[in-house]
């Protein structure tokens, strides 16, 4: 039996799932006939928040269940995790499929494509065309974006999601594994369904709002200092002014994680960015952050991704060398 147990470092399995990431993306045909692992936790939040979120329920009562129901995915995700793990650890390559789930878990050249098509739209087709692309990936109305605040949106999703869609499952992976990087990606995604505040969700989806700053506290700011890393490798950003402006205005954002990345780039690229924003029934006063122009163009959104692409590189050698010490691999 110890002959059949894995004997592949962590690290081998993250540089593979790093790589396959790189070169395939997310495998689009294959999730038409097989649902991706975030849909399938989605489908499983839906149901619980039908199940537990009723509005004759009292809000300590809701608030309670929000707990539960926190409580309840990250352990099923601990769960599975382990499982998998301890399936790789037993077959003859097993670690194969450990480096597969890795993969499909991240998201590094989707959220490149994504941003990539709002500057392409904005360049080929126009205002119309970049305000359907940007609303892809951004929370606000697009509608009532010009075309300087479709590509500050454009920039401002692709500095956060850097955060929350890459530096931090792969942290997780570093810290717990396959199953620490599954129960990032449930909080992750019990955040975005769950954790509003409004009235339906104030209550039910306070846990998992908190439990997603604090799984994203620590990987938000080496996102942010990835950046200012990647921006002392190009020529058209300034890493010191990054560096500047993330240390004064990342505290200023009304995310305690969003503004480490975000300022990042502002400062790199000589932007300002965030400011008033309207989400659909509410406008959002926020302040702005940077010390630059707020007359953002699609040049801005491409060298948003060339400092991403770099702060990809630079993360990924990193947890990977790092993961290479830890084992003695």
């Amino acid at each position: 039996m110890r002959a059949m147990m894995q004997t592949v470092s962590p690290a081998w399995v993250l540089l593979a799932a790093l790589v396959l990431d790189a070169l395939i993306g997310d495998p689009y045909a294959l999730y038409r006939a097989v649902p991706h692992p975030v849909a399938l936790i989605g489908r499983a939040i839906a149901a619980l928040d039908a199940a537990w979120n009723r509005p004759e329920r009292s809000r300590r009562v809701r608030r309670l269940l929000g707990v539960l129901l926190l409580a309840t995915m990250v352990a099923g995700m601990l769960a599975v995790g382990g499982v998998i793990v301890a399936v790789a650890a037993r077959v003859p390559y097993g670690w194969l499929i450990e480096a597969v789930a890795v993969y499909v878990l991240l998201a590094q050249q989707s959220l490149y494509l994504h941003v990539r098509a709002v500057a392409r739209a904005l360049e080929r087709d126009g205002l119309a065309a970049g305000r359907r692309a940007v609303g892809m990936i951004v929370g606000r109305d697009p509608e009532t974006l010009d075309e300087a605040g479709v590509c500050r949106a454009a920039v401002e999703s692709c500095a956060e999601s850097f955060a929350d869609g890459v530096v931090s499952p792969i942290f997780w992976y570093v810290v717990l594994g396959l199953p620490g990087m599954l129960a990032f990606k449930a909080v992750n995604t019990l955040d975005s369904m769950v954790g509003h505040k409004s009235e339906k969700y104030v209550d039910f989806g306070w846990a998992s709002a908190r439990f997603d700053d604090l799984m994203n506290f620590v990987p938000a700011r080496i996102a942010g200092w990835l950046l200012v890393a990647a921006a002392g490798f190009s020529r058209a950003a300034d890493g010191h002014r990054a560096a500047w402006v993330m240390l004064r205005d990342a505290r200023v954002h009304h995310s305690p994680n969003a503004g480490w990345p975000e300022s990042a780039v502002a400062g790199a690229l000589g932007l300002r960015l965030l400011g008033p924003r309207v989400y659909p029934g509410e406008v959002v006063e926020a302040p702005w952050i940077g010390e630059g122009t707020a007359a953002a163009a699609p040049r801005h959104i491409r060298l948003a991704l060339r400092l991403y692409a770099v702060a990809c590189v630079l993360g990924g050698l990193g947890a990977v060398a790092l993961l290479a010490w830890v084992w003695g691999a």
